[in-house]
């Protein structure tokens, strides 16, 4: 039997993502009401995080739990992947003693060998090239308000051309908006990504140094850390090159009154982003914090078939 995996956005097609959206939200509803819903009793997820982190680890494992599975934390002491087992092994011996596997790696060719050899759903909670369930989350938090009006959206990213950018240029191969990456020269996102997501034709995409020409008339604008795990070494270099870049009072007076503001957290605040943007009206960070563990949840029903 085939398995589908969510490796990265594309791995949906556009109406699978809105289908998807849809179940989001009906399963929203359901726990904030605390309903009894179980589609995993029985069922063991094997959560590996060769990379840590707090939202994935603790919306994954409320999320399964809450649909009545057993989610199983693997630290990074405790795998050592790539030196003490790899990758491969790992998945095939997961898929015998579990029925979805969820990894938050460093590599993302680490993530393309679970792909090839586990027998059981594989979920990508983020690699250094992409992190699907965060902009599936994103796009889910918009959809909330725009429903399925896409098409006249304008996406602004502010920052690092990092994996984050590289999802949503892979969504805009399927989904259509125009989005916008403003960022240094030198720090532009994966040029290959770029040009297949324009092979596609469907969405307008831009890659931009100049942060108030670019923000025009922006009905999200978006942001992360300048420097990722992995990068803090770099964290002085880095704050002189993107300062111009941070999100303030002054960028977002260029964008539509009603933008959104979003940023994947965890936050720097007044680097990328000053208190006055973060803790503002138009900001629904933790919204979208929060649709981390809806999202996850139908993609976890949708990829089970347990819909």
């Amino acid at each position: 039997m085939s398995v589908k995996h969510c490796i990265k956005v594309d791995d949906f097609s556009s109406s699978e993502i809105l289908d998807l959206f849809h179940l989001a939200s009906e399963l929203k509803l359901k726990y904030r009401k605390k309903e009894n819903y179980q589609p995993f009793k029985n069922h063991s997820m094997a959560m590996i995080f060769a990379k840590p982190s707090a939202r994935t680890r603790v919306s994954f494992e409320t999320g399964f739990a809450w649909m009545g599975g057993h989610a199983i934390y693997l630290a990074p002491q405790d795998i050592g992947l790539g030196t003490r087992e790899s990758a491969s092994d790992l998945a095939q011996l997961l898929s015998r003693y579990n029925d979805m596997i969820m990894a938050r790696v460093f590599s993302h060719s680490d993530m393309l060998e679970f792909e090839r050899h586990a027998t059981v759903p594989v979920i990508n909670g983020l690699t250094d090239y992409n992190h699907p369930c965060q902009i599936l989350t994103d796009m889910f938090t918009i959809w909330e308000q725009k429903k399925d009006s896409f098409q006249d959206l304008k996406i602004v990213y502010v920052g690092d051309g990092n994996n984050i950018v590289n999802s949503w240029i892979r969504l805009a191969s399927i989904l259509p908006f125009e989005f916008t990456c403003i960022c240094p020269e030198g720090y532009e996102p994966d040029a290959d990504t770029i040009t297949y997501a324009k092979s596609k034709s469907l969405s307008t995409i831009n890659i931009s140094n100049f942060p108030e020409d670019g923000v025009k008339d922006a009905d999200v604008i978006y942001t992360d850390v300048w420097a990722s795990m992995g990068q803090k070494e770099e964290t002085n270099k880095r704050m002189k090159i993107f300062s111009p870049y941070q999100v303030n009072r002054e960028l977002v007076n260029h964008a539509k009154d009603n933008y959104m503001f979003m940023h994947c957290l965890p936050a720097e605040r007044g680097r990328e982003v000053t208190d006055e943007i973060i803790d503002s009206s138009n900001s629904v960070v933790f919204e979208q914090a929060e649709n981390r563990l809806h999202t996850q949840n139908a993609i976890m029903v949708s990829l089970a078939n347990k819909a």
